[in-house]
């Protein structure tokens, strides 16, 4: 009975400490998602569902699309799927002749710029999704891979056999974009109406004569129009730059009045996760480090930084952002126009930190925001290359001194 009684005592002692570990790790669990993320909308643009891009580099296209199909949304047209391969292929064909005509010293890739959705809609109108996929090669999703290496062929070939502007390569090129991508329609039936590419733009209000871009940097004298030196600006399209604050004014201002925001930025930071749906610049980012915070950081373990580095389960102190540090980083390569993407809201987390709720091109099953993604404001101040909004989104005093209209 003694013997019962140890062991019975001995069970009680081990499942009350089996008990307190579990209790443990569950409160440990329970605060670790308190710590977590938690956004409180603060204003939200009506938008579109979140596409994929899938295998290719023309995340201008659709984030621009999206952008215009909330704007089209706002304008009480409805909601539209539109298609973004229909600029893809025009875009290729004027990539194309610049190419040649700078004897292969442009740049021929699948990137570009919002001004070229615009450019293009000037030039060929809209069409919907539904008439034009730009899928034609057995697949359900886009991949340039094989088409880009066809097209830099046909254009390379061309030049060295030094046979000058013959056009003949061009119209080779052209064939070839409707082989991949499909021939694009001369008129469509959607909604129970015939149109053409220009007259549904018509039909939908857009006028790309109402959108302006604008870029914030040192090196440009504020308050100018500058061609904005980044590979991608391949048709040498022209921003207004200005300063930083007002750049942010404008984003706020824009959301405030029921605009969305077009967003060309850099998103290779390590403070950058679409996987956990968080985008910010951690005081402890190496990449925006003075020379003393440099020798702290290097004295730390590898598992002291990554602790610090890609702790995404809870809101994180972040750098103060001036003017200098966006020219210092742009000037090193280290802000780049990698991405586009459509802002379509701003947050708030528990800190009551700001952030910019961000539609991407990745596909909806991408993480667990459903496609969508958080940038604080510190990360659109450092990491914003350009913004693209409508004329009357910005502000009448910036209006003013730009003398806008």
């Amino acid at each position: 009975m003694k013997k019962f009684t140890r062991f019975l005592a001995w069970s009680l002692t081990i499942a009350l400490l089996t008990s307190a570990s579990i209790l443990s790790a569950k409160d440990k669990k329970d605060k670790n998602k308190e710590e977590g993320y938690v956004f409180t909308p603060k204003i939200e643009i009506p938008c579109t569902p979140v596409k994929d891009q899938a295998s290719t580099g023309t995340c201008w296209s659709f984030a621009t699309i999206s952008f215009i199909e909330s704007e089209i949304i706002r304008l009480g047209k409805g909601s539209h799927d539109l298609s973004e391969m229909f600029f893809v292929h025009h875009a290729y064909s004027q990539k194309a002749i610049k190419y040649i005509r700078y004897q292969g010293m442009a740049n021929f890739s699948e990137g570009g710029q919002a001004h070229d959705v615009m450019n293009l809609i000037g030039q060929y109108g809209l069409i919907p999704e539904e008439a034009y996929t730009g899928i034609n090669y057995g697949l359900t999703y886009h991949r340039h891979g094989e088409l880009g290496a066809v097209m830099k062929g046909i254009l390379d070939k061309s030049l060295e056999t030094k046979n000058g502007f013959s056009n003949k390569s061009l119209d080779v090129l052209d064939a070839t974009l409707d082989i991949y991508l499909g021939k694009m329609p001369e008129s469509f039936t959607y909604q129970g109406n015939t149109f053409t590419p220009k007259s549904f733009a018509t039909s939908l209000s857009i006028n790309p004569l109402d959108y302006f871009e604008f870029t914030s940097y040192q090196c440009y004298p504020f308050d100018t129009l500058v061609d904005l030196e980044i590979p991608d600006n391949w048709s040498h399209g022209k921003y207004y730059n200005i300063p930083m604050d007002e750049l942010i004014q404008i984003m706020n201002y824009a959301f405030e009045h029921g605009y969305s925001v077009n967003w060309d930025g850099d998103v290779s930071e390590p403070g950058f996760s679409h996987n956990h749906g968080v985008a910010i610049i951690p005081e402890s980012d190496p990449k925006n480090m003075e020379e003393n915070e440099r020798l702290k950081w290097e004295a730390l373990s590898e598992e002291e930084k990554s602790d610090m580095l890609f702790d995404f389960t809870k809101p994180r102190n972040e750098k103060t952002i001036t003017q200098e540090m966006r020219q210092k980083t742009f000037d090193k390569f280290q802000t780049t126009d990698d991405h586009l993407m459509h802002l379509v809201g701003t947050a708030a987390d528990q800190r009551g930190t700001n952030y910019f709720r961000t539609k991407n091109s990745w596909a909806d099953d991408s993480n667990d925001f459903g496609g969508y993604l958080y940038m604080s404001e510190a990360y659109i101040r450092l990491k914003t290359i350009a913004i693209q909004v409508h004329k009357d989104a910005i502000p009448v005093p910036i209006k003013q001194k730009l003398g806008l209209k």
